[in-house]
């Protein structure tokens, strides 16, 4: 039976959705039809209850609700909302002349609730009462929009989740930590996010993607799982979130049973489609769909039309990226799309997923030395779930070990510049599965050994190297002996401080170039090395003039990442003659463009280069929070000045020095500020610019604390320690004092006594 009625009262608080809240209600005053759309379980009907009973006295003839979810008949819809009206006919005039006439001169809202099987009904009888109904708005919700004109279509996307690893104090106010934690406090009193358990959190909430529905459902699983274990078991989610509110909608009642719901709603095409999408573990584009998808009963020409109708339906969400489109599905979505596949064709598909990332990985790797270095990082940005799939999938299958070499050679140059850390595990990985002499080993170890240089992992390096060296002869590869030379010349000098035999080595990687006729960004850098390395030994014209050539060449170009590193050895010879003007116009130049580039490597070095300028201008408290940055970030990336041993003991006395000057409080308390600015800030207080403002801590509007929290406040506010909160609520001292952690955070406060002066304030304004 449909359930008919006003608008019902909460059993549960409303969480978060504040700026939601705001924008629909705005919408409904700028358009008479909007449609909460999104994937089920997702919160439409919640915020629309929400915004509804907000807008209870502006509208004089109240605010509706129609709950469609149990009518199946369409032919019943009209007699539907005149029930939920309230109208008495008894008259033999249609429904639809009933509603007209009742609601021609009503100023009122109409809440269409689960409208996604009933679309063409809906839409029809939307269009004929706004028409009539010059007063009248309707707030629908539904897995896809009505296709009314003049409508406005609310996405809901699921709340937001904190990144991954977030601390207590930053991970409490994502508005999916504190749904989970309210909910989770109604299966199990006393329930609290802590220092304890917020990773797991997090995690789960992540997994979840934000989902109100499955957070609600994992939240009852505590009565028999710590927060741990619902995480290790979210594999088998369907299996897992199953005990829903027995009171609610049958389609809530489960996880499986929400998404299956809309798979009923697809036609057979779509539900293809969603399938095979599920492939792609993360983000994808139109060409990689069409590439992967097509086939085996679906034409290529038609997958767009799949997606699109999976996009309308909220299974598929769009997002553009500048003038980019990318898809994406809920990882609840995807999961349940790939229980469709199983065997063969899901094996099928992952061949086709990762022949499709080899050849894009091998044509950005050919495009590398250009002009859009900065659009391919971006795209390999976002496209890295996609390559770890991939290069796994060549790791587990059987005979497709050579390809995961091929692969992982054609990427070096993205985690040379953005991920040296998961450029040398999965470098290691893939040697590791092929060990037989061929191209494409020889390809992966010079990759591998200028990561591992890159880490300062130099003993690694030099045995990757050489065994690259001997299959560059075997197989006559020019460039990969170039390439192996190259920073087999660059240890010689950073970490053997042989330069005798580093400038030879260098020299002839050059000629192994030339030979090639390999013009490209590993070539530049040859010169501009060897340049810093004749500088080093008096001849600063030449080494200056082989450093400007490396530029000029990448100029020519369009290229970014190496011209840095030109700019950057460029000051470095300008260093040799404490030319700092010079050293601080062309290191600020190299930091710009590696920051573009978010290049892990190059930002430091340039860093940690005009923080030895500031210790020779005398101003010390800059330099030590510059070495705080540096310190950062070679925390982040694994290395420390890349073996460099000479320059590793420069910059140890220049620290030394600045931390004599200052004095170690000081010292520390500057370090310790470079350490914790962000990147933006870092990068901007090392170019000695203003870094955009920054949002204050106080709170513009009064902030959501959860009834519990209320509850701690007041309590505070008389005066009781956290033992007799404990007391007074039966609660642990621990959850106590997370409550105290929570309320303080979230009010951006930091004594107990702000929170008893906020909550009077509160209470005398109420």
């Amino acid at each position: 039976m449909v359930s008919v009625a006003r608008i019902p009262a909460a059993l549960t608080e409303f969480v978060g959705r504040r700026q939601a809240t705001a924008e629909v209600k705005g919408a409904l005053g700028s358009h008479r039809l909007v449609t909460l759309t999104g994937v089920g379980g997702t919160g439409k009907t919640r915020l629309a209850l929400h915004v509804a009973g907000e807008l209870r006295r502006v509208f004089a003839d109240g605010v509706w609700l129609v709950d469609l979810a149990a009518l199946r008949d369409p032919g019943l819809l009209e007699e539907t909302v005149v029930a939920a009206l309230g109208v008495s006919d008894t008259s033999t005039r249609d429904p639809v002349t009933v509603l007209v006439d009742h609601l021609a001169d009503k100023r009122l809202v109409l809440v269409l609730d689960n409208c996604e099987h009933l679309l063409d009904s809906c839409a029809r009888l939307v269009a004929t009462l706004l028409r009539a109904a010059p007063r009248l708005r309707v707030l629908a919700t539904s897995r896809a929009p009505l296709g009314v004109t003049g409508e406005r279509v609310w996405p809901v996307a699921p709340l937001a989740v904190p990144p991954e690893g977030s601390p207590l104090r930053e991970a409490i106010g994502s508005e999916a930590v504190v749904l989970f934690e309210q909910r989770a406090a109604d299966s199990v009193p006393g329930f609290a996010v802590t220092e304890d358990n917020v990773a797991a959190v997090v995690r789960l909430c992540r997994q979840l993607d934000g989902l109100p529905l499955a957070l609600e459902l994992a939240a009852v699983q505590l009565r028999t799982l710590s927060v741990e274990q619902i995480v290790g078991r979210l594999q088998d989610r369907f299996l897992l979130l199953t005990h829903g509110d027995r009171a609610g909608p049958t389609r809530h009642q489960t996880l499986r049973a929400a998404v299956e719901w809309s798979f009923g709603l697809c036609t057979e095409l779509e539900r293809t489609m969603w399938a095979r999408l599920s492939v792609f573990p993360a983000g994808f584009d139109l060409a990689a769909a069409e590439q992967v998808c097509a086939g085996e009963g679906v034409l290529a020409e038609y997958v767009l039309t799949a997606l699109a109708g999976l996009v309308d339906k909220s299974l598929v969400i769009k997002r553009e990226q500048g003038p980019l489109v990318r898809y994406r599905m809920l990882d609840t979505i995807r999961q349940y799309g790939s229980e469709q596949l199983g065997g063969e064709k899901e094996k099928t598909l992952r061949r086709r997923h990762r022949d499709h990332y080899l050849l894009l990985a091998e044509h950005a790797e050919a495009d590398w030395f250009g002009s859009h270095q900065v659009q391919w990082l971006e795209r390999f940005g976002a496209e890295q779930p996609n390559m770890r799939v991939a290069l796994e999938f060549c790791l587990t299958e059987p005979c497709q070990a050579r390809c995961g070499l091929r692969m992982a050679g054609a990427l070096y140059w993205y985690w040379m510049v953005c991920a040296l850390r998961d450029g040398r595990w999965w470098l290691e990985r893939v040697l590791a599965a092929d060990t037989q002499p061929s191209p494409e080993r020889t390809t992966a170890l010079w990759a591998a050994g200028f990561i591992t240089f890159c880490q300062g992992d130099l003993a690694r390096s030099r045995t990757v190297l050489a065994e690259c060296v001997e299959l560059a002869r075997e197989f006559n590869d020019e460039t990969a002996l170039g390439r192996a030379l190259e920073f087999i010349g660059a240890i010689k000098w950073i970490g053997d401080d042989d330069l005798p035999t580093a400038r030879t080595t260098l020299e002839r990687a050059l000629a192994h170039y030339g030979h090639a006729g390999a013009e490209d960004s590993l070539m530049a850098m040859t010169l501009c090395m060897l340049g810093s390395m004749v500088a080093q030994f008096g001849d600063l014209e030449r080494g200056i003039a082989l450093c400007q050539e490396c530029i000029d060449l990448c100029q020519s170009r369009g290229e970014q990442w190496a011209r840095a590193w030109g700019l950057w050895n460029l000051a470095f010879c300008h260093w040799r003659q404490r030319d700092l003007p010079q050293v601080v116009t062309h290191a600020k130049q190299a930091l710009r463009l590696k920051h573009a580039l978010h290049d892990q490597l190059g930002t430091p070095w340039c860093v940690e280069t005009l923080s030895w300028v500031a210790v020779t201008e005398g101003d010390a408290e800059r330099a030590a929070v510059m070495f705080g940055i540096t310190d950062a970030f070679w925390q982040q990336i694994g290395g420390s000045l890349t073996g460099w041993e000479a320059m590793r003991e420069w910059s140890n006395q220049c620290q030394a020095q600045v931390r004599d000057t200052l004095g170690d409080p000081a010292y520390n308390a500057a370090f310790q500020h470079g350490q914790h600015l962000s990147l933006e800030e870092a990068v901007a207080y090392a170019l000695g610019e203003n870094p955009a403002s920054q949002p204050t801590t106080a709170p513009s509007a009064a902030p959501q604390l959860t009834r519990r929290e209320r509850e701690v406040a007041q309590l505070i506010a008389q005066g009781l320690t956290n033992k007799d909160i404990a007391t007074t609520l039966v609660i642990s001292p621990r959850t106590a004092e997370a409550h105290v952690e929570h309320i303080l955070t979230k009010l951006g406060f930091t004594s107990r006594t702000q929170i008893a002066t906020w909550t009077t304030h509160q209470h005398n304004t109420d």
